[in-house]
């Protein structure tokens, strides 16, 4: 099934009360309409709060199936969740994380991206839901979308197509690493971790999180 570009999200970082606290985070994304441009490590007009944990080369824009709207809608009892609700940049028809792999290429207008890793999520999407559920939710869900890397920075669109132009070393699909990284002990999910080394777009952080896990499974 293609995939198509269904919204594009953007904002710059926000305060917001979080218990006695004020955090800034971009979790906010809000649809905008006509092109924008995919620079090296964001989109025009987006912004991170935390860059020590978020955005980066390797997490320069972050992708959601709009196909799991319709599961949070039914989870979280709510009528209507409007784009750009899971922080995602790129609200993308026919997004499916166990035919996504690390390394694919796909193909967005002029631009063109590589899949890094998938998203683990902090306790900034409880606070943009409204739910404080929301990371332990989405993390049983699997339903984690996946970040990308520009490797051609060009325009985009909602209504392109997002074409796999070549896929990843390996066929290590985001929903099979990230199910594996939750059970690292696993001696089938520590062959897939293994796996996931050898593939060169993996991200940094996650080669750093899977060496890790490694280790204290083989203690």
């Amino acid at each position: 099934m293609p995939m198509t570009l269904m919204s594009v999200n953007i904002s710059r970082p926000v305060e917001v009360q979080h218990g006695d606290r004020l955090i800034k985070t971009g979790i906010f994304k809000k649809p905008v309409t006509g092109s924008v441009r995919a620079n090296r490590h964001n989109l025009d007009g987006d912004g991170q709060a935390d860059l020590d944990k978020h955005g980066g080369e390797h997490k320069a824009v972050y992708a959601y199936s709009l196909d799991h709207y319709a599961y949070w809608r039914r989870v979280l009892n709510r009528e209507k969740i409007d784009y750009g609700q899971f922080g995602e940049n790129l609200t993308v028809a026919g997004l499916d994380e166990s035919e996504s792999c690390i390394g694919d290429q796909l193909q967005i207008g002029s631009a063109l991206f590589t899949i890094t890793q998938p998203r683990v999520p902090c306790f900034k999407l409880g606070i943009r839901l409204g739910d404080e559920r929301m990371p332990k939710l989405f993390s049983e869900s699997a339903r984690t979308g996946f970040y990308l890397r520009v490797l051609r920075e060009g325009l985009i669109e909602v209504g392109d197509t997002v074409n796999v132009v070549e896929r990843g070393y390996g066929n290590v699909a985001i929903r099979t690493i990230f199910k594996a990284y939750l059970k690292a002990g696993d001696g089938d999910a520590s062959l897939t971790l293994v796996r996931a080394l050898e593939v060169p777009e993996l991200s940094p952080e996650w080669r750093a999180h899977i060496n890790k896990r490694l280790e204290l499974g083989h203690k």
